[in-house]
């Protein structure tokens, strides 16, 4: 199980950002390899989507189910299908803003990938980690 923790601060309100990395609708706008969401049933704990996602050239299905959800304080979306990962979102206040954390944990599907696409699948998605923050902080500070 790999995991990757990364954090950002923006220049918006910390309900605006907590809405928006927690909307299914928007995960294809900011988050890298994601293709679409679909089927988005409910809102906070016990949300389900569907979504298919590109990584290393393969298209992979899933859903997600919102497993906790603090309102405008933490939420944590659990992935089942071809990678199972839980990703929890978590917003603070900050002086100039709002510090976003995403702390993912996931296991790569290496039947599909193989061992050494494992390793170059781990830094690539440390990277797109990364740009996804970068992306919300973008979009939100427009």
């Amino acid at each position: 199980m790999a995991r990757h923790e990364n954090s950002i601060v923006i220049e918006a309100p910390l309900e605006e950002v907590f809405a928006y990395v927690n909307e299914p609708r928007t995960l294809p706008e900011w988050m890298a390899g994601m293709i679409e969401t679909r089927n988005v049933i409910g809102t906070g704990e016990g949300q389900q989507y569907e979504w298919t996602y590109k990584m290393m050239g393969i298209q992979l299905r899933g859903q997600n189910v919102v497993v906790e959800y603090d309102h405008n304080q933490r939420a944590t979306h659990q992935s089942i299908g071809m990678i199972s990962s839980t990703w929890t979102n978590t917003v603070e206040p900050e002086a100039s803003g709002t510090k976003l954390t995403f702390v993912v944990d996931y296991s790569i599907p290496v039947p599909v990938f193989g061992k050494f696409a494992e390793s170059v699948t781990l830094r690539r998605n440390e990277r797109d980690m990364r740009s996804a923050l970068l992306n919300v902080k973008e979009t939100l500070e427009a």
